[in-house]
């Protein structure tokens, strides 16, 4: 995925399910003897609910601020976890689909045997 294919909006719909991604890692933290799994905190080093806040503004200047801050925050990720944001959102390269897939818009080929 490209930088300049998100928008305002589709960025904020990318760093809403990229906190939910990074949140649902979970580590194992001891609490008084006690193994404890503690969410993951990896959005909030990044900045997620600033970038988030940011596209939700409503002056242009500040969403175009926080747009700017995704698009340099994306490629910094790892594309298991691009993988992930962009299947939570429901983008998808239609060149990667299987044949079976639906939302395929490829034709299989003339059958020339018969």
């Amino acid at each position: 995925m490209v930088n300049e294919e998100f928008t305002v909006d589709t960025a904020l719909e990318a760093a809403t399910a990229l906190h939910r991604v990074l949140a649902a890692r979970t580590h194992r933290r001891k609490v008084m003897g006690q193994d404890v799994l503690v969410p993951g905190q990896l959005g909030e080093a990044l900045h997620l609910p600033q970038i988030i806040r940011r596209l939700q503004a409503k002056q242009a200047r500040q969403r175009d601020r926080g747009l700017e801050d995704f698009h340099e925050l994306w490629p910094t990720l790892s594309p298991a976890t691009r993988d992930k944001v962009l299947d939570a959102i429901g983008w998808y390269d239609p060149k990667s689909l299987d044949w079976e897939d639906k939302r395929s818009n490829r034709r299989p080929t003339p059958d020339t045997d018969h």
